[in-house]
């Protein structure tokens, strides 16, 4: 008995080998394409954090030398205004001529602190 071409395709032979490797590749594709954004997610949030802590320590050490100018706590002036820009206050020094250094830390977010090393810090110096 003879089979027609109707019915050896409709029972899959004869069609290659490759069929259903389109799937393959699209699934492949798309790990790979989550893959880079998770990546570029972890460095974005790396370098928020690290503009964050730049940010704060330049503020930090403007309020610290207004303060000191002014006869106050330079240093504990620098550290009200680093907490305000959630950031923490490692270091604070008042110069002699009331210029004021700090450095001031932020933590990434607990979802990137796991891939990125320790806190970003920042060092900045205000004076008059």
């Amino acid at each position: 008995m003879r089979t027609s071409r109707g019915a050896r395709r409709a029972t899959g032979r004869g069609c290659g080998a490759e069929v259903g490797s389109a799937s393959i590749w699209v699934l492949g594709l798309a790990a790979g394409v989550l893959a880079v954004a998770c990546l570029v997610g972890v460095v974005a949030s790396a370098v928020a954090a690290r503009h964050r802590a730049e940010s704060a320590a330049d503020l930090a050490a403007l309020a610290g030398a207004i303060a000191a100018r002014d006869g106050r706590d330079g240093c504990r002036e620098a550290a009200v205004v680093a907490t305000a820009n959630r950031a923490v206050l490692t270091a604070c020094h008042v110069g002699n001529d009331s210029s004021v250094t700090v450095v001031a830390g932020v933590t990434p977010p607990a979802a990137v602190s796991r891939w990125v090393a320790g806190a970003a810090t920042a060092t900045s110096r205000a004076g008059w």
